[in-house]
């Protein structure tokens, strides 16, 4: 897969695992699991990036004497979600596209 292309998609798995509540580190990797393996070798420079963007906020908890880092999606990490629907159903358009000429392909 195009690296760009699977780069977007991380950061948009990492905004939709917490669409729905503020989330840390190793619950959003759990939570991402059941669709795709990542690390946190792989989350953290992508959480770093996402904040940067302001696409979320991070905040810290006292969680068994130690700092929890969480992260709350902000508005404007909303509205991308809502974006990648917009954009995803243009590139679904496109792969039905590519898919149809192999079709057609395939019949001569």
């Amino acid at each position: 897969m195009d690296i760009q292309l699977k780069r977007g998609l991380l950061d948009i798995c990492v905004l939709a695992s917490i669409k729905n509540g503020d989330s840390y580190g190793y619950k959003i990797i759990k939570d991402i699991k059941p669709y795709l393996t990542i690390s946190e070798s792989t989350l953290y420079p992508i959480l770093r990036r996402l904040e940067a963007s302001e696409l979320l906020n991070e905040y810290s908890v006292e969680h068994n004497g130690r700092l929890r880092k969480y992260y709350h999606i902000t508005p404007k990490g909303l509205q991308r979600l809502k974006d990648f629907d917009t954009e995803w159903q243009e590139i679904t358009a496109i792969y039905h596209f590519i898919s149809r000429e192999d079709h057609i392909n395939d019949e001569k």
